[in-house]
């Protein structure tokens, strides 16, 4: 069994895709870009302002599906340019401050809409 999850809290899906999917004690988010969610557009700024609004729209999304960032198991990061990997580290280690999640970070040759960062995850919805 499977439960489509969305939040109004981040930008809705560009195709077909949900924003998470929820299973088994799980939930499977799919990548966030940063898109404000309130105007559609990608948020002004370079790198870490980009991957703020990203974990914000990721964060809207778990706690859609019942979850919260400590409960997150795993995160796929998508860059485009690994240079930019301390900056954008620096603002990810803000909101995992402690017992952080399992992560890869991979360079990609694009991301949709020309953003910087995506961001996935995996959390439980277990009560820890």
């Amino acid at each position: 069994m499977r439960e489509i999850i969305s939040s109004e809290g981040a930008p809705g899906a560009i195709g077909p895709y949900s924003q998470a999917v929820r299973s088994a004690g799980f939930l499977y988010c799919s990548g966030q870009i940063p898109l404000d969610p309130a105007t559609g557009k990608i948020v002004e700024g370079g790198i870490e302002e980009q991957t703020d609004r990203v974990l914000k729209n990721l964060e809207a999304v778990i706690a859609a599906g019942g979850s919260s960032f400590p409960q997150v198991l795993k995160t796929t990061v998508y860059m485009v340019d690994l240079s930019e990997f301390p900056k954008m580290n620096s603002v990810y280690a803000k909101y995992f401050p402690a017992s952080p999640p399992a992560r890869a970070t991979v360079q990609v040759s694009g991301l949709p809409m020309g953003v910087r960062v995506e961001i996935d995850a995996v959390a439980s919805t277990e009560i820890s």
